[in-house]
């Protein structure tokens, strides 16, 4: 977890290094207003582009162009910046007639401003760099309004590598800051070769400005995103299984995969230095591009020429499916009285041909049932930030009969219900979910769905990450599931509600018990994205009418759906008052929890004092607690009831 905190500390630091890197595709003018149609025939909220959305556009593209402010001043861009409405009307137009001059204006001035950067670069190396910059001073500022702000704001920056390098420990200060330099050239040369207008770096740039100013999950991806956004979702790809890290005089391996196809050849090793792949030179290249050369179909070869101890070696790999099973589902026992807690982590809610998170989970419950006497189940879902909506239904489904999951209103304002109609529970007994401020979307809907039915105590952070809404993606229309040359889109589609009618959006799932983890005082959410989505309600629907059905189909569903419908709990919630108690009195007694309180209050916190109380995860092990006083209580209660 604190690999994650460290990123959201240093998200400006880590997006520098990754932006480097953005693969573009073949597209034309009418491609992109192809796209911008498509995406907009299925949104939400908009049906056209109006100046409002040109304007942010407008904001969006200087971002994708400059994220880290570090390349325009506000004097370059300040016609595109506060833009006059009859220049938004003026872009509209021309939009609307397949011409993007403006953008590639905007373009042209980025790379004038490439000679300018490399100059201060060289100020920058001959001043002193200061060591109390505060990340809050470049994340929240605007653009630099000369020459002289500019340098100021590249220094900042410098001195937050540093601190950077310096707290992560795994590079030398100076191969770190090496690393960036690398990476900020490459960033200039793909933008020097692309100067030539129109081009299509230039459109698929144009196209994220202008889907991500619909709201803050639509987007727009290039071929190569689209494959690594697959892959995030299904937690599976075709390739070797080998972690690599930029060493710039080669990539290192820095961990294989167990059961990928490197693990199974055996013939590489960590800290392999691997300097070409089918027998192209790969040092000074993009990390991601020397993934995308290494990555191929299932059954194909690929040779890498490695360095080891001095020694040039060529290996030969077939590529293969690789699993991320460590992204996945982890479950371990915890020992309590004369039985056993289950504690299950679920990282994403993925499917795939050969598994899936409802899937494995069910083996998972069914197999603690078998081995031991099962108490308890303890749902892990922090920092689980989706997945399929499918999946979330039927992990939900396997704590309730039947009823309603999740309600869906689409672009067209239709509600949809999605249902548990099996009826068959795979575990009825004591339940707690465990969620942070990183536990959104499918995550929110299980949590939210088992707290209404009171099937549930939800614990941990204040609230959810509050992600409401719903996507598709493009390739779901495909038949041939192949990636469109032209690049892919998500586009959100409406919002979701649990079985209360109430929908996350926004807000977030508010726990039974709070209790805090490390996230706890981020300003983390859909209420710190750019264009968020509002929140609203629905009716209630614990009665369910079957109102979404078609008028024929309900009688003959309501046959075998109505009975053993999924109530209102209060076997655990009657029990609520004293949980909370308990675990207001051990955290406030608990010294180390009192001095990981204090921690997260410090403005600037020390990161390895906080890994320090990380590493015995309070959050989890006062959710334990909370679980072992659960059981308790339901088993005196239930003495007592045989006892009368």
């Amino acid at each position: 977890m604190i690999k994650i905190l460290k990123k959201l500390v240093f998200i400006f630091i880590v997006f520098y290094l990754s932006f480097s890197y953005t693969a573009t595709c073949s597209l034309t003018e009418k491609d992109v207003s192809s796209k911008i149609t498509s995406i907009l025939k299925l949104h939400a909220s908009y049906k056209e582009l109006n100046t409002d959305l040109i304007e942010k556009a407008l904001r969006n593209f200087l971002e994708e162009l400059d994220p880290t402010k570090s390349y325009f001043l506000e004097s370059d861009i300040a016609k595109w910046l506060y833009p006059s409405n009859e220049l938004k009307i003026k872009i509209l137009s021309s939009i609307k007639k397949n011409k993007f001059s403006c953008f590639e204006d905007i373009y042209e001035v980025m790379i004038s401003t490439i000679a300018r950067r490399n100059l201060l670069e060289k100020k920058v190396s001959q001043r002193t760099i200061p060591q109390d910059v505060d990340f809050q001073e470049i994340k929240d500022s605007s653009w630099p309004l000369s020459e002289e702000d500019l340098l100021e704001r590249l220094i900042k920056i410098k001195s937050l590598w540093i601190k950077t390098a310096k707290q992560f420990q795994t590079e030398s200060e100076e191969k770190f800051l090496q690393m960036i330099e690398k990476r900020r050239l490459l960033k200039e040369e793909k933008f020097l070769k692309n100067k030539k207008k129109p081009n299509t770096l230039i459109f698929s740039y144009i196209l994220k400005a202008i889907a991500s100013s619909l709201d803050a999950h639509t987007n727009y991806f290039t071929p190569q995103e689209a494959a690594q956004f697959l892959m995030d979702v299904h937690k599976r790809f075709f390739g070797i299984g080998a972690v690599l890290k930029d060493n710039l005089n080669g990539f290192s391996i820095e961990k294989v995969l167990e059961n990928s196809p490197s693990y199974k050849n055996g013939k590489l090793q960590i800290r392999d230095l691997i300097v070409a792949v089918d027998q192209k030179p790969i040092i000074g290249m993009d990390i991601m591009e020397v993934v995308e050369m290494i990555r191929g179909k299932e059954g194909s070869k690929v040779l890498l020429t490695i360095l080891r101890n001095g020694e040039k070696l060529e290996v030969e790999v077939t590529r293969g499916e690789v699993v991320l099973e460590n992204t996945r589902l982890k479950t371990t026992v915890i020992p309590y009285g004369n039985g056993i807690i289950g504690y299950l982590q679920l990282f994403s809610f993925y499917e795939d041909p050969k598994s899936s998170s409802s899937k494995d989970m069910e083996i998972e419950l069914e197999k603690l049932k078998e081995k031991e006497n099962l108490k308890g189940v303890i749902l892990d879902l922090r920092n689980n930030s989706g997945g399929l909506l499918s999946e979330a239904v039927k992990v939900t489904s396997l704590f309730i009969t039947k009823g309603i999951v999740v309600s869906i209103k689409d672009n067209e304002g239709k509600i949809k219900h999605l249902r548990d109609i099996e009826g068959k529970i795979t575990w009825e007994g004591a339940l707690v979910v465990l969620t942070n401020k990183c536990s959104a979307s499918a995550s929110e809907i299980v949590s939210q769905t088992l707290q209404d039915y009171k099937r549930a105590i939800i614990v941990g952070d204040k609230k959810t990450f509050g992600k409401g809404s719903f996507q598709t993606f493009s390739m779901e229309s495909s038949d041939d599931n192949k990636i469109n040359p032209q690049g892919e889109f998500k586009v959100t589609r409406g919002k979701y509600y649990s079985v209360s009618g109430k929908s996350p959006q926004l807000y977030g799932v508010t726990p039974d018990i709070v209790v805090p983890g490390i996230f706890f005082k981020e300003d983390l959410g859909e209420e710190f994205a750019k264009f968020p989505l509002n929140n609203d309600k629905i009716s209630p629907h614990f009665k369910d009418d079957l109102s979404d059905l078609p008028y024929l189909n309900r009688r003959k569903f309501s046959f075998f759906y109505n009975h053993d419908l999924q109530p209102i709990l209060k076997k655990y919630f009657c029990h609520l008052d004293a949980l909370k108690d308990n675990s207001k009195k051990r955290i406030e007694n608990d010294e180390n929890y009192q001095d990981f309180l204090k921690t997260l209050n410090e403005k600037n916190y020390n990161l390895y004092k906080l890994d320090f109380f990380n590493r015995a995860d309070l959050q989890k092990q006062e959710t334990i607690q909370i679980m072992k006083d659960l059981i308790f209580f339901m088993e005196k209660k239930d003495q007592q009831l045989i006892a009368n």
